[in-house]
């Protein structure tokens, strides 16, 4: 007999879940709150120009080369003679850009001499860094390396990224460059209360990128999200038999302590009508604070990890939309504005999107597309923190905070046509708040615990989410898929499933350190702090000799 399996979430979790299930025999269904598929990585229309739309997004997607299980998917997605992965391409340049000082545009292939490792090293710990403070960095990375994972689970998950590298007592061009540069512009992350787990994790990952001859640093699509690679994902999901039911939003989930007994869809709308689910399996896929109001009494009794997730941080990360009559392109990749006091990072998406039909438009040139990672600090315009902005002045803020770093002859008035915020991003009149249908998981510290694993106590229920425990650790894409993959193997193990089991790949740490990460594992079991702690005593008493 055929097992019935029902998904509640549309995301990138929801149908990577889909996606291993039905290519191993599950009957499956997909019920998803939106008109589209893909949750916060879904592209949608934007403002008309002539008789087209323009294409919108959430935020640009991006895929570092450490990104090994989503890319797994999309190269078993088949589109146009091949797969989605051959959709991917690879970015060439970051540009870090500051409105006080000189700009510096690095390229992100693998450096191949010695001038060019001079190179990227200078550019990647900031040539404005104090020399002694880059070297304590450096071996704050050297002490990672060689950390054991008994470490980075038990003592760096409970130290902040900041206090981890002493930011608080460096220079400003340490805190913004080491301290702030992949941290905040990169992930919805505050150093402050963030985990040296989480954010050490993924520092060395991005470094790995950037010197590793064998990885790309980055890669964009070639097109709109939906265009290269969801719906092309979902069409393929229903020729395996999978169904996929859009506009189904998940108001209930219903337990009897021990198990799921069935779940509740709202179908188009508030006022639409409701439909009770019933499956023999079922995976939850939606964010955390979806999870949080689907919880009750009896949920929690069967399966009491879920209760962590209202423990769980969230932040803001969302995306704006410059549609423009002259493509601007001041960089072949990523641009990151560190004096932006929203940490806003930016791509031009013409250089990449190669496959959009740009003739379909009446006046649109060129798309910047722009995120926002900071929503607390004032802005430039209003001297209000976005949260407390219109969605309007947020738009004219975002662009004034470019303007400033790019110039105004590159961005001016005369080339804009439209723009797009998020539609997650709302405003509550009767507060003058700003609201936020989409927020992100933020890894602070200690919040490990409250992770819950993928297989839950509840033997009929899954999850498959970036909340999830997962290697990749860091509220992604790559984290939501490698969540649908380890609740799938916990499907298939439960059920003694012969089919073979989803790859899952580890953290993988450089080889030569292996020897010292043995060496501090049996360290720590006898209460030895790392020898690289040893430096950070040292700077302390350099520090008050130097720098009195």
């Amino acid at each position: 007999m055929t097992r019935t399996v029902a998904i509640l979430g549309g995301g990138i979790g929801g149908l990577s879940a889909a996606h291993e299930l039905a290519e191993r025999g599950f009957d499956v269904t997909v019920y998803e709150r939106n008109d589209r598929f893909g949750g916060k990585a879904r592209s949608f229309p934007g403002p008309a120009d002539g008789d087209a739309h323009l294409p919108a997004e959430h935020g640009f997607r991006f895929f570092p080369g450490f990104y090994r299980h989503v890319t797994d998917t999309m190269s078993r997605i088949p589109v146009d003679g091949g797969t989605v992965v051959d959709r991917l391409t690879t970015t060439d340049e970051l540009l870090q850009a500051v409105t006080d000082g000189d700009d510096r545009l690095m390229r992100v292939e693998a450096p191949r001499s010695v001038r060019e490792w001079r190179e990227r090293i200078q550019t990647v710990f900031g040539s404005d860094v104090p020399r002694d403070e880059a070297a304590f960095f450096a071996n704050r990375l050297l002490t990672l390396l060689s950390s054991s994972e008994r470490r980075w689970r038990e003592e760096y998950e409970h130290r902040s990224w900041w206090e981890f590298i002493r930011a608080e007592e460096m220079s400003q061009a340490y805190q913004t460059y080491l301290g702030y540069g992949i941290t905040q512009s990169l992930v919805a992350m505050r150093p402050q209360v963030s985990s040296t787990r989480t954010i050490g994790r993924i520092y060395l990952q991005m470094l790995r990128g950037l010197f590793d001859p064998e990885l790309p640093a980055d890669r964009l699509l070639d097109g709109p999200t939906n265009e290269a690679w969801i719906d092309p994902w979902v069409d393929h999901l229903r020729r395996r038999g999978v169904d996929l039911v859009p506009n189904a939003a998940v108001t209930a989930v219903d337990a009897d302590g021990e198990r799921v007994t069935g779940a509740t869809v709202r179908h188009d709308g508030p006022d639409g009508d409701a439909e009770r689910v019933e499956a023999d399996h079922y995976v939850l896929a939606v964010p955390a604070p979806a999870v949080d109001d689907l919880l009750t009494p009896e949920l929690e009794r069967a399966a009491p990890s879920l209760s962590g997730v209202r423990n769980l941080d969230h932040g803001w990360m969302n995306g704006v939309q410059f549609y423009l009559r002259e493509d601007v392109a001041p960089v072949r990749g990523h641009g990151v504005f560190y004096d932006s006091p929203w940490a806003l990072t930016a791509v031009s998406q013409r250089q990449f999107w190669e496959r959009y039909d740009w003739n379909a438009l009446a006046e649109t040139e060129g798309v910047l597309s722009v995120i926002v990672s900071e929503w607390d600090e004032p802005g430039i315009v209003y001297g209000k923190p976005a949260r407390e902005c219109t969605r309007e002045e947020i738009v004219t803020e975002v662009w004034e905070q470019l303007r400033a770093h790019l110039g105004t002859d590159l961005l001016n008035e005369s080339t804009l046509v439209a723009s797009q915020l998020d539609p997650a991003v709302g405003f509550d009149e009767e507060t003058g708040t700003v609201t936020n249908d989409a927020e992100l998981l933020i890894n602070t510290v200690g919040s490990l615990e409250h992770r819950p694993e993928a297989a839950t106590e509840c033997p009929n229920l899954y999850l498959a989410a970036d909340y999830v425990r997962t290697e990749t650790d860091l509220a992604s894409m790559e984290c939501a898929n490698e969540a649908a993959r380890r609740a799938v193997n916990a499907l298939l193990d439960d059920l003694g499933h012969p089919s073979k089991r989803c790859e899952v790949w580890p953290f993988e740490w450089p080889a030569v350190f292996a020897p010292l990460r043995r060496q501090d594992d049996l360290g720590q079991r006898l209460g030895l702090t790392h020898p690289g702690e040893g430096a950070s005593s040292l700077w302390s008493a350099y520090r008050d000799v130097v720098r009195p």
